[in-house]
């Protein structure tokens, strides 16, 4: 291509070679070096002027001297007076702070995108975005290429019983890329989750809030209101509950309708002074001459006769293919396997009177209403810190990792779809840690009875021993990554089970279209070979 100069960063060079072998040039000649006190100087050695310039910089175990190289060398050819500037990002850094996380933090993706474009910058390529919302942050045009039809492709080549296989997140936060690529492949999906927030010391029948639901008196009266402290904090759930179940809300609350005293709650208004909604056990009054039945909202077991009459009418199928497990230390253990001492949420749990407490007693509970009723259980505190940036779970996404691995923690595992005697395709946008991808392997393995599992992501950062780690688990039969991010040589030497996807072919399509003034769209269909 004339005009055209392709300048390749220290980061990948690899990369940058095989793009330019493909567009059938050379990389462009520039100077990078650093001064001994830890500078980086950059050098640009042939003439840019009124040129179209690529410069091909990802992401490195060094990032942030990557990215100073990079501002630089976009500063330099913005001095040298180039066409159009454009920034070819392979692995987008600081794609997982794209969001407040706490009152006190920052969103530092929108921080870097303003720096590129002070230094200059009039166009951005990358590939599947952690968080696509970061397009937003330019100013600037951006292309989120997408590496799923380089993966689908592979699936449909390589894997020989591709077309009984499923799709698996192995988080909520994934399931849109994972719908996709099933869509693509017309293939079935499931969806793992982890939950960090259920106590191994609740009994089987889970007791909502710390008095009861509806907090003493049921049917109407004038006594003790609500607890303010679970109905605020949940209304919502409770609202959708009694109205996509009317059914189930009347077996197991005794009531045929949302009292209300607990629709002042639900609303705000609580009505009564502070003094009537103490939980205290010193602070309740002296039984009056007629005593009313109290009746806390309790979820019968699975053995309970009182849901056994109505099982054949509200049974849905799908419910059979939920599986839930358990996760010690980031691996599956058996149901009778002994606690850890603290549950994942002890420091936020208060026992309080009502609160009922005992050994768990997973097979006794409906895995879906368990579910649900998870969130409503129990009165919990979370900290300040998860107060912006959406959900508790988008908060700890990339925390998850240490607390799957700490011995003092117990999560409960759902796996939701059919896997058993099927190939799973565990598929998310990158591969940092290993936890949370050996215990979806485990999930779908050993309670799923899957025969075969493929890991598969686009950037593979492997940071610390995950790439040994997830060669070590046995549930684990193929880990496929794309070549975003450099990894060691002698660590794919190394690795048997590692299979790198080459995205040069598509990173030069897109430089070739981009400089040629083409669309780019059919980069992202789908093709049959």
């Amino acid at each position: 291509m004339r005009r055209v100069q392709i300048f390749s960063g220290s980061s990948h060079p690899l990369l940058t070679e095989a793009i330019c072998e493909r567009l059938g040039t050379q990389p462009a000649k520039c100077d990078l070096r650093k001064f001994s006190n830890g500078e980086t100087s950059v050098s640009i050695n042939t003439s840019i002027r009124d040129q179209d310039v690529f410069i091909v910089q990802s992401g490195s175990k060094k990032i942030n001297d990557s990215i100073i190289e990079l501002l630089i060398m976009i500063s330099a050819c913005k001095g040298g007076s180039a066409r159009s500037i454009t920034a070819v990002l392979p692995y987008f850094p600081y794609s997982r702070q794209s969001k407040k996380k706490s009152h006190r933090g920052a969103i530092t993706a929108r921080m870097l995108a303003n720096l590129l474009t002070v230094a200059g910058i009039t166009h951005v390529i990358t590939v599947d975005l952690h968080a696509p919302p970061i397009q937003g942050f330019f100013g600037k045009p951006v292309d989120n290429l997408h590496a799923e039809p380089l993966i689908a492709r592979w699936i449909r080549n390589h894997v020989s019983d591709w077309k009984e296989a499923v799709v698996v997140s192995k988080n909520p936060g994934g399931s849109k890329r994972v719908t996709s690529l099933a869509d693509a492949l017309k293939l079935n999906f499931g969806i793992i989750t982890t939950d960090r927030r259920r106590s191994p010391q609740m009994n089987g029948s889970t007791t909502l809030g710390t008095s009861g639901l509806l907090g003493g008196n049921i049917d109407g009266g004038n006594d003790a209101e609500p607890d303010a402290i679970s109905l605020t904090e949940h209304s919502e759930d409770i609202r959708s509950f009694s109205r996509s179940s009317p059914r189930l809300w009347t077996q197991t609350t005794g009531a045929s309708h949302i009292p209300p005293q607990l629709y002042r709650h639900l609303n705000g208004h609580p009505g009564a002074s502070p003094l009537a909604n103490s939980t205290r056990v010193d602070s309740e009054s002296p039984p009056t001459s007629r005593t009313r039945l109290h009746r806390s909202l309790t979820l019968p077991t699975r053995s309970s006769p009182d849901l056994e009459d109505s099982a054949d009418e509200y049974t849905d199928e799908r419910a059979r293919e939920v599986i839930t497990g358990r996760l010690i230390q980031g691996h599956i253990v058996d149901d009778d396997a002994p606690s850890p001492i603290f549950s994942t949420m002890s420091g936020s749990i208060a026992t309080l009177p009502g609160d009922q407490i005992g050994p768990p007693h997973l097979d006794e509970r409906d895995p879906m209403t368990s579910s649900f009723m998870s969130g409503i259980s129990r009165v919990s505190s979370f900290p300040a810190d998860h107060a912006l940036g959406g959900t508790f779970d988008a908060a700890q996404s990339d925390e998850d990792e240490e607390q799957l691995k700490n011995p003092e923690f117990e999560h409960t595992i759902t796996l939701v779809g059919n896997v058993n005697e099927k190939t799973v395709f565990i598929i998310d946008d990158m591969i940092d840690g290993s936890s949370s991808w050996v215990a979806a392997a485990e999930t779908v393995v050993k309670r799923g009875g899957a025969k075969k599992v493929y890991c598969i992501a686009t950037h593979a950062l492997f940071g610390g021993d995950s790439l040994e780690d997830l060669e070590d688990c046995q549930c684990i039969d193929h880990i496929v990554v794309a070549n975003t991010f450099p990894i060691d040589p002698e660590r794919i030497k190394a690795a048997k089970k590692l299979i790198v996807l080459d995205l040069s072919g598509l990173l030069a399509e897109a430089i070739r279209r981009t400089h040629y003034g083409e669309s780019i769209s059919q980069l992202y269909q789908h093709y049959q070979d």
